[in-house]
């Protein structure tokens, strides 16, 4: 099976319109640049992004909000984005927010076949309205559903030919549980090997979850907020 795909465009050119997608990253980093540049340019729409995050109004999924191209967002924190925002309170955009810890918890038990988890937070609060409460030892806990995504389109630092992935840093966040979770996985990677090339001890997503991966390209890292210490 030859997962190695040209570009971004030609990895993500059968995605269609109404697709559920996941997307990796923690903020800005760890984003899959190439991939929504490219779905913004196809300009496919009516999508749900399960995502950390929205974005800044002109970089991630920020761009594919500013064309009308996302339906529902389901994140955890989506404070940066304007834009967002305003799709928010005009009622053009349907959001599901939810705790961190349940969104990766989520995309957890879809990558391993599981169809709901019981879990703490939101006990009794807004996030537990119309949930399944069950006690257990005598803790209260909410059943929460795994995702069930089209596609997950996730980055990392250096993959090979076999879809192994390796990450570095801070984008080591949602982009392994993600890799799992999606029927079709789509990496972009920062430096594409030969398979065997990659140390197996140091390997984060093995290849049997990668459907397609290609060697991404310009990528700008941008920094979402820099703090400065002053002399």
């Amino acid at each position: 099976m030859n997962k190695v795909y040209a570009n971004a465009m030609e990895a993500v050119k059968d995605i269609p319109s109404g697709s559920v997608l996941m997307l990796g990253g923690f903020g800005l980093c760890g984003i899959p640049e190439n991939c929504i540049a490219a779905l913004v340019e196809r300009k496919i729409d009516n999508l749900t992004c399960i995502s950390n995050n929205a974005g800044v109004d002109d970089f991630g999924i920020g761009l594919m909000l500013q064309q009308k191209q996302v339906k529902k967002m389901i994140s955890s924190y989506v404070g940066e984005n304007a834009e967002f925002e305003r799709q928010l309170l005009s009622g053009e955009l349907e959001v599901e927010l939810i705790p961190q810890g349940t969104l990766a918890t989520r995309c957890m038990a879809a990558g391993y076949g599981m169809p709901a988890v019981y879990l703490l937070a939101g006990v009794g609060t807004e996030v537990a309205e119309n949930k399944e409460v069950r006690n257990f030892n005598g803790r209260d806990y909410l059943l929460e559903y795994a995702f069930d995504a089209d596609y997950a389109l996730v980055k990392a630092w250096k993959g090979d030919t076999k879809g192994n992935l390796i990450y570095r840093g801070t984008a080591r966040n949602f982009n392994p549980l993600m890799a799992m979770a999606g029927k079709i996985t789509i990496a972009e990677v920062e430096e594409l090997v030969p398979a065997g090339e990659l140390d197996p001890d140091e390997i984060h997503t093995p290849g049997i979850y990668v459907h397609r991966i290609f060697q991404g390209v310009n990528y700008e890292k941008r920094i979402e907020q820099r703090t400065i210490r002053k002399r």
